[in-house]
């Protein structure tokens, strides 16, 4: 328990210390599995809060068709597809870190995500619409921090260049855009095939009925 307290206070000096931070935390084992996992968790608690709690000045959202597990997915695939991603490319580019590293490196650089999120679900709740620039702004700042990080957790990991790192994180995304269409297109034939197959199974009953 105190070293995984230790882990998550860390992903605070990684925030502020992009490159000693990601270089400590795989190469000098200052981050763990167990707080990437509270920080990834903490992100989707966080986005269903904000969904759900956020002043309806800025966020409007049905709840008779909320779906948490929508929310989860929205949080977890993008995390999942890149770790994959990722590691398959630099795999073939000499990168230096492994798949945990990886995973690691994309939920510790989550920790603005969720400190400003959580932050901007109180603030909605006193701030007017006419001041709802301050809140873009906050929701701005926090994905280009997020990614600012998780570019500096790449090159750190991996031990690339800047321009190796960004040729290998738009790699990644159109990895990520292969496997989301392979997927699709798996789901469709996996579907096209079991309605076949109902609907020659129903034929063959009617016939022998």
């Amino acid at each position: 328990m105190k070293n995984l307290a230790a882990t998550l206070k860390y992903s605070l000096y990684v925030c502020t210390h992009p490159l000693d931070g990601f270089w400590d935390l795989t190469h000098e084992k200052r981050g763990s599995i167990a707080a990437a996992n509270v920080i990834l968790a903490a992100a989707i608690l966080v986005e269903i809060l904000r969904l759900t709690l956020t002043s309806f000045q800025f966020v409007t959202i049905n709840m008779e068709y909320f779906n948490a597990a929508i929310v989860l997915l929205r949080i977890l695939l993008p995390v999942f597809l890149w770790t994959v991603a990722n590691w398959s490319l630099t795999t073939l580019m000499d990168g230096k870190g492994r798949m945990r590293d990886i995973y690691m490196a994309v939920c510790y650089a989550l920790t603005p995500y969720v400190l400003i999120n959580a932050v901007m679900i109180m603030l909605s709740r006193i701030i007017t619409f006419d001041e709802g620039a301050i809140y873009l702004f906050l929701a701005g700042f926090a994905v280009v921090w997020t990614a600012i990080l998780i570019f500096s957790g790449m090159m750190m990991i991996h031990d690339y260049s800047f321009g190796k790192t960004l040729l290998s994180s738009l790699l990644t995304i159109v990895g990520m855009g292969v496997m989301v269409f392979v997927f699709v297109v798996f789901f469709s034939l996996i579907s096209d095939a079991t309605a076949y197959f109902i609907s020659l199974y129903k034929e063959i009953l009617f016939r022998v009925i």
